[in-house]
Formats: C-alpha cells, sequence, structure tokens
C-alpha cells in the first residue's frame, strides 16, 4: 500500500471541507454534529461502494424513490433496501464550523471538537472540556496515517495509542472486554464449538471502537463491510511511536469519530448513527426453550408435543420455542422452507397446541438452498443466487456437509421469494417468528456477483449486509402478515444496524466453565457496541452435557440477559433441558422463576432501550467511571441501572466476592436488603440456589407474581420492591406497561408509571405519578420493604403502602 501525503484545500460547503490528496484522491470531512465528524477518502475521486445500509440517523427517512418490495413495512427511519446514498448528510443538524488555512495546517473547529489537518496527511482531534478548554484526544500517526492499495482495494488507517487506553467495543469478541494490546478481525464465520476466551473472528461485523482516554470517551465506527481487521496494540513497529491499526480487504476508508464525553454517551451516539433498537413483544423476554435434539428425532412432532407437558409437570414457565432446522430435513441435511412431514406430520395442529400453551414458536431458516433442495433449479433459473464471479452461473459454497448456493437479498426478486417462503410456510402455519440463522455467507469467491439492485456487486463489499437484508425481509413478511403486533425475530449473524430487526445471541458456544465467564464479557462486548438484546445459548450449545453444578449456574447468569435461551446439540446426543438433572429441578426453577418476577424491570429496560437508547447489560464502569476500579475486568455487570448481578462462574465456589461501585448511595441485597457501602469489596454467601445480587440503594425495582408465561390479562398483581438507603437519599425510577404485543403504545395506550423516592431517618417518601391511557389488570402497586425496615411509608403524602390506579 502507499501513504498518502500531500494534500491541498479542493472545496468546501456547509457541511465541511474536501482536500485533493497526491493530485488524485478526495479526502473529505464532514461535520455532521457538534460532536461528530465524518472522514472519508474517495480513491481516484471516486467511492468503491457509493451505499451504506448501516448508518441510519435517526431523524432520517427512507426517500421516496425507495425500491423496496411492494408493501413494505420498513420503519420510517430505516434506510432504503437499495442502500443510503454514502455521500448524503440527510439525517443530520450540520451544525457548521470553523475553517483555518496556513501552509502546512487546516484545523476545522465546531463547538465540541477540533480536528487538524497536518502536512504531510496526518489528523489531529481536540475534545472542549467542561471548562470550556481544548485538550488532546487523538492523533493519527505521523509517520503514514492513511494507505491505499495500489493494485488493489485495501486500505489502512492509524491512530496513535496511549499505555492507558481502555478500547472496548468491537461487538462479539471472546476474551477481556478491554480489548487492548490484541488483534481483531471482522470475517462472518460459523464458529461452532468457539473457545470463548480466544477464538477470532466469529459471527458479526461491527468495527467500532470506543476508547476511554483522559477522562473522556470517543467512538470511532469504520463504515467497511469488507474483511477488516483491527489491530489495538497487538503490533509493534521500531520506526514508528506505538499505534492502532484499521485496515480493509477492500472498499472505502470511511469512518465516524464522535465524542461522549462518558461511554454511555459514545455507546448511545452510536445507535443514534446506526438505528433505533426494535422494540419486541413481552413475552419475548421470557424463557424460550430451544434444543437440535427434538427435531432430529425421527418423531419430532411428538418430541416437541412433550416438552409442553413437561414444562407443565415441572412448572417451568416458557414464553417460546425454536424450533430447530430439523423440520426441514431430507436425510441428515437441511432444506430452508422445506416440511419433513414424516417427523412433523401436522405443523399447524402442533403450532396450535404450543399457543394454547402459551408458547410461541419461531422458526430455524437458512439462506443457502443446498444443490439438490426441492426448489434449487426453480431459484436458479430466476437468478436469484448470488452469482460466480467468472462463469454466471449460481456460486456455489460449502454449507451443511454439502455445497449450496446463497440466496442474494439485493435482489427484489429474491426478496419476494423469500417473504413468499416465510409466509406460506411458516406463518400461516402458526409459527409467527423466525429464527435468521446460519446467515454468515461464506462465500469464498470474494468477487461473486450481487445483483445490487440493478447495479453489480462484488460479495467482498457486501457480505455482512445480506444477513441484514435477510433478517429485514423476514420483519417485513411478518409484520405484513400480523401489522397489530410487533415482530420479534432472531439472527445469529449481522452487522451494526442488525438491532433496527432482531434479538441476537453469540453464536455456537462450546460447553465449559471458561465459555460461562467470557459469554458474558462478550454480551456486554455487544451491548457496548449498539446491540442491547443479547443472550447466550445456556447451558452450552457444543460438547457433551453441562454437569448439574455448570448447569444451575448458567441458568443463574442467563435468567439475568436480556434473551434467556437454553439450547443444545450436545455431542454425547444428550438435551439441555431444565429438568436434565431431578436433583437440581427445583434450583432450576427458582433461577426461571426470578426471571419472570423481574419481567416488569426487564421490559421497563427494553423499552427504554428501544424509546431512549438506554443499554440493557451494562458493564460496571457505564454508571461510575469516576470509580477507576469498575474498569477492572470483573465477572459483575448490571441489568439496567439499578441490578448488580455477581454470576458465580466457578466450579465448586460458595462465597462470592463482589465489588461494589462507589455510587455515592450503596448498595443493597437483593434478597435481605442489608446495606453495603460503595466503593469496597464485600463476600456475599453463594451457595448453590442463590445467584448473588445486589440493588443500587434507594432504587425500586417493579415486579410480578405471575409465574407463567406473558399474559397481559391475567398480570393481576404488581409490587413494587423498594431498597431505601439509610439516612436522607432521594432515586428515581419508572415502569412500563402495555399489551406487550401491539404498536398501540404509540398512540399512548401504555402506563408510565414514575416515582420519586425521598428518605430520612423517620420516613420513606414516595411520589408517584402516571400518563397514558392503558389500564392493566392489576389495579393497585404493593410497597414492598425489606424485613426489619422500620421506617413509615408515605405515597403521594398518605400513610400507606399500596398505590391505585
Amino acid at each position: 500500500m502507499k501513504t498518502l501525503k500531500h494534500w491541498e484545500l479542493a472545496g468546501q460547503d456547509d457541511a465541511g471541507v474536501d482536500l485533493r490528496i497526491d493530485g488524485k484522491h478526495l479526502f473529505s470531512l464532514r461535520v455532521l454534529e457538534q460532536g461528530l465528524v465524518r472522514v472519508f477518502i474517495q480513491r481516484n475521486g471516486e467511492l468503491a461502494l457509493d451505499r451504506t445500509w448501516s448508518i441510519a440517523p435517526q431523524n432520517s427517512t427512507a426517500p421516496k424513490n425507495s425500491i423496496a418490495p411492494k408493501n413494505s413495512t420498513a420503519p420510517l427511519n430505516d434506510v432504503p433496501w437499495e442502500g443510503r446514498d454514502r455521500l448524503s448528510n440527510e439525517g443530520f443538524s450540520l451544525p457548521g464550523y470553523q475553517l483555518e488555512q496556513s501552509d502546512d495546517r487546516l484545523t476545522v473547529t465546531t463547538d465540541a471538537l477540533r480536528v487538524t489537518v497536518h502536512q504531510p496527511l496526518w489528523l489531529e482531534w481536540e475534545y472542549k472540556n467542561g471548562a470550556g478548554v481544548w485538550q488532546p484526544l487523538v492523533k493519527d500517526r505521523k509517520t503514514g496515517a492513511y494507505m491505499l492499495g495500489v493494485k488493489n482495494d485495501a486500505s489502512a488507517h492509524y491512530q496513535l495509542r496511549e499505555a492507558q487506553d481502555g478500547v472496548y467495543g468491537l461487538g462479539e469478541k471472546a476474551g477481556d472486554l478491554n480489548r487492548s494490546g490484541r488483534r481483531f478481525e471482522m470475517r462472518n464465520l460459523d464458529a461452532m464449538g468457539y473457545n470463548a476466551a480466544s477464538t477470532d473472528p466469529l459471527y458479526k461485523h461491527i468495527p467500532f471502537t470506543m476508547t476511554r482516554r483522559n477522562e473522556v470517551s470517543f467512538g470511532v465506527f469504520y463504515d467497511n463491510l469488507s474483511n477488516v481487521w483491527l489491530d489495538l496494540g497487538n503490533e509493534l513497529d521500531n520506526y514508528h511511536l506505538p499505534y492502532r491499526r484499521f485496515s480493509a480487504e477492500a472498499g472505502d476508508l470511511d469512518y465516524y469519530l464522535f465524542i461522549g464525553p462518558t461511554s454511555l454517551d459514545v455507546t448511545k451516539k452510536l445507535v443514534r448513527l446506526t438505528g433505533k433498537t426494535t422494540f419486541g413483544p413481552k413475552w419475548s423476554l421470557g424463557y424460550s426453550g430451544s434444543t437440535m435434539y427434538y427435531t432430529d428425532a425421527p418423531d419430532a412432532q411428538q418430541q416437541l408435543m412433550k416438552f409442553i407437558t413437561l414444562c407443565q409437570q415441572h412448572e417451568i414457565p416458557c414464553d417460546s420455542f425454536q424450533l430447530s432446522s430439523g423440520y426441514t430435513s431430507i436425510g441428515n441435511k437441511r432444506y430452508v422452507f422445506n416440511w419433513n412431514y414424516d417427523k412433523v406430520p401436522e405443523p399447524e395442529v402442533m403450532s396450535k397446541a404450543f399457543l394454547d400453551a402459551g408458547i410461541r414458536l419461531a422458526a430455524n431458516i437458512k439462506p443457502c438452498l443446498l444443490q439438490d433442495h426441492p426448489q434449487y433449479g426453480q431459484v436458479a433459473e430466476q437468478g436469484l443466487f448470488i452469482r460466480d464471479s467468472e462463469d454466471n452461473v449460481p456460486e456455489r459454497s460449502v454449507f451443511w456437509d454439502d455445497e449450496g448456493s446463497h440466496l442474494d437479498f439485493t435482489h427484489p426478486s429474491a426478496v419476494r421469494w423469500w417473504q413468499k417462503g416465510v409466509t406460506q410456510q411458516l406463518l400461516e402455519k402458526g409459527i409467527g417468528s423466525t429464527w435468521n440463522d446460519n446467515n454468515e455467507y461464506e462465500v469464498w469467491d470474494s468477487d461473486a456477483r450481487c445483483h445490487g439492485f440493478g447495479k453489480s456487486i462484488a460479495i467482498k463489499h457486501i457480505r455482512p449486509v445480506m444477513p441484514l437484508l435477510m433478517m429485514r425481509a423476514s420483519f417485513e413478511a411478518q409484520q405484513r402478515f400480523a401489522p397489530e403486533t410487533r415482530p420479534y425475530l432472531i439472527s445469529r449473524s449481522g452487522c451494526a444496524g442488525m438491532q433496527r430487526y432482531v434479538q441476537t445471541w453469540s453464536g455456537d458456544n462450546r460447553t465449559n466453565w471458561q465459555t460461562l465467564r467470557y459469554n458474558t464479557r462478550m454480551g456486554i462486548g455487544m451491548s457496548l457496541s449498539g446491540l442491547y438484546n443479547v443472550g447466550h445459548d445456556v447451558g452450552g450449545f457444543s460438547g457433551d452435557k453441562p454437569d448439574a453444578e455448570l448447569f444451575v449456574r448458567w441458568v443463574q447468569n442467563g435468567v439475568m440477559h436480556p434473551r434467556f435461551t437454553i439450547h443444545s446439540w450436545n455431542d454425547d446426543h444428550t438435551v439441555n433441558e431444565p429438568w436434565m438433572y431431578p436433583q437440581v429441578t427445583p434450583l432450576i426453577r427458582d433461577a426461571i422463576r426470578l426471571r419472570y418476577r423481574l419481567l416488569p424491570y426487564f421490559y421497563t429496560l427494553l423499552w427504554q432501550a428501544h424509546a431512549d437508547d438506554e443499554p440493557m447489560l451494562r458493564p460496571t464502569f457505564l454508571d461510575h467511571e469516576h470509580d477507576k476500579n469498575t474498569f477492572a475486568e470483573t465477572d459483575d455487570f448490571l441489568m439496567g441501572r439499578d441490578l448488580l448481578v455477581a454470576s458465580v462462574v466457578d466450579e465448586g465456589l460458595r462465597e462470592r466476592n463482589v465489588y461494589l461501585p462507589d455510587n455515592g448511595i450503596g448498595w443493597c441485597d437483593f434478597y435481605t436488603g442489608e446495606w453495603f457501602a460503595g466503593g469496597q469489596t464485600i463476600t456475599l454467601d453463594a451457595p448453590l440456589d442463590r445467584l448473588p445480587l445486589l440493588v443500587r440503594a434507594g432504587a425500586a425495582l417493579p415486579q410480578s407474581c405471575r409465574l407463567a408465561h406473558v399474559d397481559a390479562s391475567k398480570d393481576a398483581l404488581r409490587e413494587l420492591h423498594v431498597y431505601p438507603a439509610p439516612g436522607q437519599a432521594t432515586s428515581s425510577g419508572m415502569l412500563f406497561e402495555d399489551d406487550g404485543e401491539s404498536h398501540r403504545w404509540e398512540q399512548n395506550h401504555a402506563l408510565w408509571l414514575n416515582w420519586d423516592i425521598c428518605s430520612d431517618e423517620q420516613r420513606i417518601n414516595i411520589t408517584l405519578t402516571q400518563r397514558g391511557d392503558f389500564k392493566p389488570a392489576w389495579k393497585t402497586l404493593n410497597i414492598v420493604l425489606p424485613q426489619g425496615e422500620a421506617r413509615e411509608v408515605w405515597v403521594n403524602g398518605e400513610r400507606k403502602e399500596s398505590y391505585n390506579l
């Protein structure tokens, strides 16, 4: 690659400036918001890819000339099916800037950021602190900051790194949460049985880093969809100061740099850049059963129906079941939209039985048709597959122990074919949700051609877009079939922006204690990278079955994630089920019931994730950046701001050391209400039947008394568990309620119940206010205090321990 060096001002407008580099390349800076600047290069004056699917600023709308399939029901904030014009500034406020230029530098200044372009080419970034003083933020490497391939489409960007840098993000990655000192690759792979501490790459493509430096946080998001690498200090070179590097196999060098100032601000700004989190139905937060064992069995329908009975016998609440791909099998292989009627003779009868039990089905679907798929010839004749780069025939790639061809979701006819299959083979049979799986698009012919909505594109430029458009096609089919209900979808692979459509998980993990520990970090990394609705295969997917202790600890951990699914394909032909070990089934039941007790809290978090871009799963430092100890690697995490989860991830452990972030008010034991000061490490008992949990002192957690599948009409009791701080303290919180399924909350058909809690030595004063016209089945909110709390409780000026709607 060749280093870009000399520049001259080529033009400017209200959005930013353009520089001519070495007489041929165009280097552009765009001031999109006060704290958000975009930098991109047009090689020889042109973009390699003139569209983007990841950038979806929240106040933009799809243009009227979008060529989306008919009856598209995509959100207003979504990008056109054919992609957003990469040169568009639509959706950004474009606040303006000041420009200063001298012989060897050019400076662009906003109210929050200042960037200086030096000669030869490197950028220096500064931010304005709370006192209004400009402070250093980050610099490019002076000895070669930007490089472009001469005979290929490769590119690279180098920034200096500092020893104290904490670098987070990158989505779904193995190992510690702090990514500093390692090298990562973004290349979507089906990483079956991965090592959660070390395997790379994995399933998702999110080239985003969040750096904590000098009491400030900033994010860098690279909008490049080819295979990319991010070296965060693994590489050293004596000829350069310590650096970090972004490099791409192909595509454009195009990045967005934005200031926090806090880490939470950075995460929320990434979501506002790439699109809002979809608001799924309430039941999607319940327990979701799954295993490949049932659908692989020759009597799959009988095995599946037994699951309903076993849940009832063991009093295990369950809201959904993920139908693995065995229902489509011919022999041992999988054929999307093909029902194996020998295994499942009556799909409609089966789905009705699940629905009657309060359990929704989500069916596994795959975007690759094996070469002997019953519909392969028909689909090939219509030209709906990605095309080979040389012979203009459908590309062939290894898939499920055979070869197959991948559907081209940049072809409108392929989208329609897919949506017809979803509708006729699933939705019309009573299966209302889709599980979009095996969608990594491992097409090894990197120059294979995609239709590109009429403008041919090589797969190397848009590989992660294929799963994004696949899930969008499924989303719109579901929404069109049942327009009054909120869609629920799952996808394993994808890229930034996938949060607009789906819930996701960390793929086919390996069964061991190490996975339990590092999956938590993986989930938090995804959450910091804009994927808020995440979880893991509880109990482990690949390998021998977990022993009883590991299974209990994994379930206890899993119930505290947004997605809670027990799923397996065990090498020893066993199946992970809540009742797999009778001696610990009561402990599994208690853990799942704990989740159902907390569903009102979790559901409020899901609504806040959608409405306010608040992450659900949070590292402890996210709300306590002033406490340096929270940046240490830890197995602890927060679910929302108020619930501190201290999962046991070590075999045989019956005590748990927990560091309590210094929050200025302290923490209370979830079970006893015992108060502890923040900023210290305490030791909690952790018997096998208990997950150590703490609540931010002064907070209140809404809880349900219904320990069964979600049904708003039967959810007749609601409690507000208050954890008062000693002495004088104030706090606030909220509860969101609606019918759990429809879009009517957008027309005010919901309940927003806010509370303020003010306590002193004698009294606990709770002030509740409400808005919205939804009337829940419960009419009274009962206030519950820890045992031994002797202070008087006053609610809205009256001495009582309840609130009537």
